[in-house]
Parts: C-alpha cells; structure tokens; sequence
C-alpha cells in the first residue's frame, strides 16, 4: 500500500507544478485566460499603443478567431496596414531605426510572459510601475524594470507617477539604517565616516497628475494586456492543462486496477 501510496504522489506532482509561482514581490495580476473579452481588449490595446515598437511576429492574426473574434473583427480592428488575417504581427520598424531611436531593438513580445519571471504578475506590475525620473533619456523610469529604455506610451490613460523615495544607509553591502530624509541619511553616512554610503530607493509610487482613466480603470487595461501577452505566449495552455489532469487521473485509476491485477495474479506465489 505505500508503494501505491508514492506512485499516486508523484503521479499528482505535475498538478501542484500546475499551481506554484515564486520570484520577485509583484502586483498580483489575477488574470484569467478562459476570460475572451479580456484577451480582446488587450489585442485591441497592444495593437493600438505597443505596436508601433514592439511585434508578436511569432503569432498570426488568426490567433485570435480562437477567442471569439471572426475575421471581419480582426480585419476592422486590430489590422491597420491593409494586411491579411493569416500575416504575422510583424511592425514597419527598421531595427537600425530603432536602436538608433531607443538605443536598442524595440524586443518582440511574443513570449515575455513566459521569459520574465513572474509571467503576467511581472507584465502587469510594469505596466503600473512607470514614474518621473529626469536623469534618464525619455524621462521615466520603472519599479519593475530600474533604468528602462522606453518611454511610458500609456502616460495618457494612467497619468503621470512620481516616486516615494526612502533611503538607506549600507555598510558592507548590509543596509544599517533608513530614512524618510535624504539630508538625514546623508548625515548618518558622514558622521560614521568611510566604509558607509547612501542608497536611494522607491519607497511607492504617487499620482502628480491624472490620466483619462481612473486608477480602476487603468488596471483593468494593465490586467487585460497581461492577459493578452500571457495568451499569445503558450496559446495551448488551457488545452494542455486540460488533457494533463484527464492524463493524471487515468494514470490514478490504471495504477489501482494494476496493482489490483499484480495482487490477484501472484496471490498463490506470495
């Protein structure tokens, strides 16, 4: 019986794998991937305010025939290049253009729900994480990403954040202290001399103005391209998903009826 006992465990491990997440401290996203209209809104919003940078070119257009859109859909509203339903999202933007723009190739997105850590908690925490930070090119900067390359082309619907700084005062590599002041902590570092130095570090995030959303409004679009970019990164994943629980449990079952037969066949040996 424990061995049947250890067999059903590790026959139930994929499922809890299913289950378990980890990595940085992130907004939770809560996204759900059987939500349609949610990955809708989210094609809409990534075709209208992403694609200018960044493509998908791994994924075609006709994805999205999956998820409730009919081709006149798809044609009316998220193709504007005169393309075809069956063309990959692809953009007109040279590299050379944009490296030289930017800094560096705007990356495609197709798969960053599944290279970031953190997935969709990771996409959505970004997308909310954009604050005012005068000392880099395209002045802003993120909580997520420190020293981000692009601007923050959702400004208009969140408004413009600025930063809560708190800081702290490190010696060999281990903060000793914080402050709300940045002229106390200076203090401190100074008055204990060499070995001490001061970092600054965002504390939270502050509304200084207004977008043309509300702030529940802003994170519903933040949470509906999270579920758009988690879509189109593993768009068999709910099938997947579907056929290892049905996989698992005939497994269950095979295992017990096995063991059943073993029993019956070698009772006369044992």
């Amino acid at each position: 019986m424990r061995k049947l006992i250890a067999v059903i465990t590790l026959a139930l491990m994929p499922l809890a794998g299913i289950a378990a997440s980890g990595g940085h401290e992130l907004h939770q996203a809560n996204i759900d991937l059987n939500n349609q209209a949610a990955i809708q809104r989210g094609a809409k919003m990534f075709v209208n305010y992403c694609m200018g940078c960044h493509s998908a070119k791994y994924v075609r257009y006709k994805l999205f025939t999956e998820v409730g859109l009919s081709e006149d859909d798809i044609k009316n509203n998220l193709i504007f290049t005169g393309g075809k339903v069956g063309d990959l999202m692809t953009i007109a933007m040279p590299e050379d253009d944009a490296a030289k723009w930017f800094g560096a190739p705007a990356p495609d997105l197709t798969l960053t729900a599944r290279i970031r850590h953190g997935g969709a908690d990771w996409i959505y925490s970004y997308l909310k994480g954009f604050y005012v930070d005068s000392s880099r090119p395209m002045g802003v900067n993120n909580t997520v990403f420190p020293n981000v390359g692009m601007p923050h082309v959702l400004w208009e619907l969140q408004g413009v954040q600025k930063p809560v700084y708190k800081y702290e005062a490190h010696h060999d590599g281990h903060a000793v202290a914080s402050f709300d002041s940045e002229a106390e902590a200076d203090a401190y570092v100074k008055e204990h001399g060499e070995g001490y130095r001061l970092e600054r570090m965002v504390e939270g995030l502050e509304m200084e103005r207004p977008g043309s959303l509300t702030p529940a409004e802003y994170d519903q679009v933040a949470r509906d391209l999270a579920t758009y970019l988690t879509y189109i990164s593993e768009p068999i994943k709910l099938e997947r998903q579907r056929m290892g629980v049905w996989v698992v449990l005939f497994l269950i079952v095979f295992t017990v009826i096995a063991y059943l037969m073993k029993k019956e066949w070698w009772k006369d040996v044992h």
